[in-house]
């Protein structure tokens, strides 16, 4: 089921030959590791895209590509999976990561209003760098744990439920001869 379900979503590394963009990766790409869809590459890449979800840094997807590209595991899901962090959930995220961080730290929350500006970042997001950098890893470190755990455990319980079912075919077939 997961195989199947995460090859509806494959991106085929054909589509991205001759780019001018990818130019200097070109020779990486044909690695089939970066595109296939096996419980090896998929699992580490589904981890690694809920951690750096997490990060409360810009060009998650960027970020998730090249690192998966490094690690040569599978390059589209990993950047996929980064989308945990979207508008709807990066607010909550950083929040919890911020109240983690402050916790372990063992700091007194700051008063919080947020501005789009450079005096805000200059001034305020200073004091609140360290638990939230802190929080966040350590909250992407747990999400990529339990989502390994689970993609993998779901994986191999879908493959052992097609092995039998398999089985139990092969055995009618063989009793109907």
């Amino acid at each position: 089921m997961p195989r199947r379900f995460f090859r509806k979503f494959a991106l085929k590394r054909d589509r991205f030959q001759g780019r001018w963009f990818l130019a200097p990766f070109d020779h990486l790409l044909h690695d089939t590791r970066l595109w296939g869809i096996r419980r090896r590459n998929v699992v580490p890449a589904f981890s690694l895209g809920l951690f750096i979800a997490f990060l409360p840094v810009p060009g998650h997807v960027l970020i998730a590509a090249l690192t998966a590209l490094a690690l040569r595991i599978n390059i589209p899901i990993a950047a996929l999976t980064t989308f945990a962090s979207n508008p709807l959930t990066v607010g909550p995220m950083f929040f919890l990561a911020y109240r983690v961080g402050l916790r372990l730290l063992s700091l007194q929350p700051q008063p919080f209003n947020f501005e789009l500006s450079f005096v805000w970042f200059s001034e305020r997001f200073v004091l609140i760098w360290q638990p939230l950098l802190l929080g966040s890893v350590l909250l992407g470190a747990a999400s990529a744990l339990v989502g390994y755990i689970a993609l993998d455990l779901l994986w191999r319980a879908s493959l052992a439920d097609y092995l039998e079912a398999r089985r139990r075919r092969k055995r009618a077939d063989e009793d109907l001869d």
